[in-house]
């Protein structure tokens, strides 16, 4: 957001860049490393016309349609549509409540609008998610084939991931790791296909994901040694680190939030410095790779 609240458009545009330049396999809009629940309609729509106007043609962009209501994600998913976007993530609302049957029939009511998109399932822990079990989880996308991928987010991640690769249907194609990459070397180790974590520390994710399928595993545990200490502090922060890195590395103008989020004191300003100076992912060398361009 800019300085007074607006939808910050050159910002989000940045955003994309740096993720596009860092080598991403997609980028996601918006996700949970997101304040989308502070987002008005419009302001979803238009945001994901910039993600989609800079990204689609270089990568997969997947659209995060989850809404209160079927009526409300279907019209995400309807202007996702129209703008090319056809991966779609969809989290059922937690207004349904948990029983099976009724997230059935409400996620059935948004498939049917779009029978052309493919799908992914967030199941997202508890409070903003409904954190279904794996055979809650296996039985929705077994039911509802068009779900080709689960976002699996509950704690612990891992064995829940075990689960739906063992006991999900032939149309499941994978299982992507979530939680901020915290988790993500176990994941990989079960199986996951990918993660989608926010994009703060994106190339830092990408050398990860690379050495990993390399072969490389002793790297890519070192890589995410590293990466932990700013990732504990984003799990407490939120959106308000990640934008306070981004806007360290000279992606973003500002770190303002919409969202009710903990303030970053001087302490723990100092504390996120510290470890971008560890990490070596100071402004300047992400200002000129952006710039680079």
């Amino acid at each position: 957001f800019t300085p007074d609240d607006k939808l910050d458009e050159n910002g989000l545009a940045r955003t994309v860049e740096f993720a596009l330049g860092a080598g991403v396999n997609g980028v996601v809009y918006p996700g949970f490393a997101s304040e989308a629940e502070e987002l008005s309609r419009h302001e979803r729509r238009r945001g994901l016309e910039i993600v989609a106007g800079n990204a689609l043609s270089e990568t997969r962009v997947v659209a995060g349609v989850s809404a209160p209501t079927a009526e409300e994600a279907i019209d995400l998913s309807l202007h996702a549509r129209s703008l090319g976007v056809h991966n779609l993530m969809i989290q059922p609302s937690a207004a349904i409540g948990r029983e099976t049957n009724a997230l059935l029939n409400f996620l059935r009511q948004i498939v049917v609008e779009i029978p052309d998109c493919r799908l992914i399932l967030q199941n997202a822990p508890s409070p903003r998610g409904l954190d279904l079990s794996a055979a809650e989880a296996c039985r929705i996308v077994t039911e509802i084939p068009q779900f080709a991928y689960v976002k699996e987010e509950s704690l612990p991640s891992g064995p829940a991931i075990s689960y739906l690769l063992e006991n999900g249907p032939p149309s499941l194609w994978g299982i992507i790791g979530g939680g901020g990459a915290r988790y993500i070397v176990d994941e990989y180790r079960r199986g996951a296909c990918g993660a989608m974590p926010a994009l703060e520390m994106a190339d830092l994710h990408v050398a990860l994901d690379n050495a990993w399928h390399e072969g490389r595993r002793e790297e890519a545990a070192s890589i995410y040694v590293k990466t932990l200490p700013l990732l504990t502090l984003q799990a407490v922060y939120r959106m308000r680190l990640t934008k306070r890195v981004l806007m360290r590395r000279g992606i973003l103008g500002n770190d303002h939030v919409r969202a009710a989020l903990p303030v970053l004191d001087e302490f723990a300003v100092e504390d996120i410095d510290a470890n971008l100076a560890r990490l070596e992912i100071a402004s300047s060398t992400a200002s000129a790779t952006v710039a680079a361009r």
